[in-house]
């Protein structure tokens, strides 16, 4: 530690820090637009000069560290100031410069309420200008239906090339030009390619680029703001939902280091609008082929008499990828009650049973340990599309030092250098007999990883690939005392859950395959399943909160509520037991899931016991007790499970893996229903067929 003086108080800092740091520690407030804690340090801007006792010129302190400052006469700590009259008029200077060209057209800019260049000058600006020039005028430019540009108020600070070129990977934007003629730009006026560009947007300090769904449509002071958890993948990035009266306006990222650190994805973001597209508000009941509305009790009615003539061993339950654990936890209840054996949560045919153990299924590193492993070998995912903030990790573990990163499946840019391997299991043999060369990279790792995806386990050899996984990693010592680096990488938000609660058939059970084929089943109830086809002859229940393919095949549609309009917990890739709050209210008739599930129970005289969400979680812990630890990871035997899982055996096939997500922007039925990313969609088939040329 190095002792450093500032404003007259010492305080102890690490000699690595930058001066911005030493001075926020002991308590001074440092203005700045370029610097920013998780990029590069440009020290464009100026804005944070301080006075450096010893120092000729004040010093930009957001470049100058700690160790480089030179003690005083007699051995003092170096002293800094950061309210001198030379800082005061440093400051002001800066300001003066950085408005030379910039609008000032704060009365309608889109920016106002959360501008740092108008907070800024209100702090450490002046009142006039010495400049009467006229004032610099820039093209607008197209770079995608996600971020509008408005280039005449940029101030070069250039944190949105150093986010795409750094964090996202994806060069999209650079600059050109030099001085007053230097531009921010996407060089041939194409849309950005990253799935994280409108983060963008979040960074820019003075409203040159700012999110385009949202332009003019909001100020952040009519907002009532509410903290919740995205479900739009399975890592369960923490965001802040903002609401004006009964509607969602945007979506913003919280911070959360073990997770999504400050970021989210752009489907994340921007699938507001199909929050409010599409949406069923009332009970539908199908008569003469046709879909009528009806009201709850008609409703309620048609399915008791039809579950009231069914065997229920021909009575079945599936969840798809958006339901809470409240919920899945009732269907549950419900089914058992009625005698139901038929259950199941793995709507993509994934071999995982929780029978294999919880560590068999959860992603066990945790997101935030991806940053310790020194190898990494992923087999049958493509992290960037099924986890784009996880995929963010690996990049950041990258950038702190290179290290082996191999792939097995699909041939992709994952944004960082890696070695494609191969195609599928043939590939993942090889390396496990130490007959390819990326084994060597494996086995002198100290901390490998080894990260298997849906792609290779949702098809029919996915246990026997899964064992062959779980043995490589064995054999690696990838689970070892103080490292657990063997983890199944979900893309369905409510997966883990519903597996914590196993929902899986019971004995002598029907799986998802077998339920939603023609003539299985005479009752079937879908809560929110909508990537499925559902085949003749069931009586469908269809509870969700769209017009989506799950609503098409109802008999009954009961609509419930979206996660943005219900407080419901959901657990992540991870086995983090996290909640999202209620921030809207569901449309229309409309209801949460548990209270339509609660409702139909007394229906049916199976009534279950909880009449109140509190009555219902408190039920929850008492079945499942780590559901109680919010925001935690349960911990779990990893060794046993990966021995568990490698002595299943089996002869996996040698067709390749195929990535889940066909379609990064188009997964789920709240995305479908979103204008935003059916255009980003479009967008993405284009880029795709230009390659191809």
């Amino acid at each position: 530690m190095t002792k450093i003086v500032v404003d007259g108080t010492e305080v102890d800092v690490p000699p690595d820090y930058t001066l911005l740091q030493a001075c926020e520690i002991a308590g001074a407030e440092i203005p700045r637009f370029c610097f920013h804690e998780r990029l590069s340090i440009a020290g464009n801007c100026r804005m944070c000069l301080v006075e450096l006792k010893g120092a000729p010129k004040p010093v930009a302190s957001c470049a100058w560290a700690v160790r480089d400052c030179r003690p005083g006469p007699n051995g003092e700590p170096p002293a800094v100031s950061t309210k001198s009259a030379l800082t005061k008029k440093a400051r002001e200077g800066v300001m003066e410069f950085l408005l030379i060209n910039h609008p000032l057209d704060c009365p309608i800019c889109d920016q106002g309420g959360h501008c740092d260049l108008q907070d800024q000058a209100m702090a450490y600006g002046v009142d006039s200008t010495r400049y009467g020039e006229n004032k610099r005028a820039v093209e607008e430019k197209y770079i995608g239906p996600l971020v509008r540009t408005a280039m005449n108020r940029c101030i070069h600070c250039t944190r949105c090339v150093r986010f795409l070129a750094e964090v996202a990977g994806v060069p999209d934007l650079g600059a050109i030009g030099r001085g007053e003629d230097m531009e921010i730009t996407s060089y041939l006026e194409q849309a950005m390619a990253s799935e994280l560009q409108g983060n963008v947007a979040d960074l820019c300090p003075v409203g040159a680029l700012v999110h385009k769904p949202q332009s003019y449509n909001v100020r952040p002071w009519e907002l009532n703001k509410t903290e919740s958890v995205d479900v739009m993948d399975a890592v369960g990035s923490a965001i802040r939902v903002d609401t004006r009266g009964r509607e969602v306006m945007q979506v913003e990222p919280r911070i959360n280091e073990a997770i999504n650190e400050e970021w989210i994805s752009d489907k994340t973001r921007h699938v507001v609008d199909g929050l409010r597209l599409q949406r069923l508000d009332r009970p539908y009941l199908r008569e003469n082929g046709r879909l009528r509305p009806a009201s709850w009790a008609e409703a309620f009615s048609a399915i008791a008499a039809k579950l009231k003539a069914a065997d229920p061993k021909r009575v079945g339950a599936i969840v798809g990828d958006l339901a809470g654990v409240e919920e899945t936890y009732a269907l549950k209840r419900l089914m058992t009650a009625i005698g139901s054996p038929n259950l199941d949560c793995r709507q993509d045919g994934a071999a995982i049973d929780p029978a294999w153990g919880r560590a068999a299924y959860t992603f066990n590193p945790t997101i935030a340990g991806i940053e310790q492993a020194d190898a990494i070998l992923i087999v049958g995912a493509n992290p960037r599309t099924e986890a784009s903030l996880l995929n963010v990790r690996i990049r950041k573990r990258w950038r702190q030092a290179p290290l082996a990163v191999g792939l097995i499946g699909e041939a992709t840019d994952l944004t960082y250098p890696h070695t494609y391997l191969g195609a599928g299991p043939e590939t993942l043999a090889e390396v496990a007999g130490g007959k390819h060369s990326f084994a060597e990279a494996l086995s002198k790792a100290e901390r490998p990883l080894v990260i298997v995806g849906q792609g290779a386990l949702a098809r029919p050899d996915g246990a026997a690939i899964l064992a062959a996984a779980a043995a490589l990693a064995r054999d690696i010592g990838a689970v070892s005392e103080g490292w657990n680096g063997f983890g199944v990488l979900h893309t369905a938000a409510a997966r883990v859950g519903a597996l914590d609660l196993g929902f899986v058939p019971g004995e002598g059970g029907l799986d998802f395959a077998a339920m939603t084929q023609a003539g299985a089943l005479d009752v079937l109830y879908n809560l929110g399943a909508d990537e499925v086809e559902i085949g003749a002859g069931a009586f469908v229940i269809y509870q969700g909160t769209h017009g989506d393919k799950g609503a098409h095949r109802a008999d009954v549609i009961l609509p419930g509520a979206a996660y943005t309009e219900k407080s419901a917990t959901y657990v992540n890739t991870e086995g983090r037991v996290q909640l999202a709050n209620r921030a809207a209210f569901p449309p229309g008739d409309a209801r949460e899931d548990w209270a339509i599930l609660r409702a139909l129970s007394d229906v049916v005289a199976k009534r279950l016991p909880f009449d109140s969400l509190t009555a219902l979680r408190k039920a929850l812990y008492a079945d499942h007790p780590h559901f109680a630890g919010i925001e935690q990871v349960a911990g779990q035997d990893v060794a046993a499970a990966v021995a568990a899982l490698a002595g299943l055996g089996g002869q996996p096939g040698s067709e390749p893996f195929r990535s889940p997500v066909l379609d990064y922007y188009l997964t789920n039925p709240i995305a479908r229903a979103s204008r935003v990313l059916a255009e980003c969609s479009g967008l993405a088939r284009e880029r795709v067929l230009q390659a191809a040329e």
